[in-house]
């Protein structure tokens, strides 16, 4: 059973309260709950993280290096600015998606720049709360082909 964690940064436990004309009125826990039907569909152990603290997603990302076979990160505004979030991250030798609930490159001009991207295995960013399960499929055919 491959274990993936899903990391959430600031403001996504606001979801379905927040500018739902971008994000919709999908709430985190709902996001959640459709992950985890996921997973026990397809034989995947999901666990979840949400802070609005830069400090306590470091520390997360850096005690589960050993523990999962992928993380998707959606990290929020922290994707923008967080070196240290960046340098965690470089730490794993798994699979990592950067997610992203709208387009990114369809906003404003400073949220173009990610400094995860770069160090990320893929990006899937613009469909929605319907991005998480298409992470999901894509860190688990990843996980399966590193196996193979």
């Amino acid at each position: 059973m491959n274990k993936i964690i899903i990391l959430n940064g600031p403001n996504l436990n606001l979801l379905g309260e927040r500018e739902k004309e971008k994000y919709g009125n999908v709430t985190l826990k709902t996001i959640e709950n459709d992950c985890n039907d996921f997973g026990k569909k397809n034989n995947i152990a999901i666990s979840f993280f949400q802070s609005n603290i830069e400090g306590e997603l470091v520390e997360k990302i850096q005690k589960i290096r050993k523990d999962y076979d992928g993380v998707i990160i959606n990290a929020g505004g922290y994707t923008h600015t967080s070196v240290a979030i960046h340098d965690a991250l470089r730490i794993l030798k798994i699979p990592i998606i950067e997610l992203h609930i709208t387009n990114i490159y369809n906003r404003e001009e400073f949220r173009h720049k990610s400094l995860i991207s770069k160090i990320a295995t893929g990006v899937i960013c613009g469909f929605g709360a319907n991005g998480y399960i298409m992470a999901l499929n894509a860190i688990n055919d990843l996980i399966k082909n590193e196996n193979r």
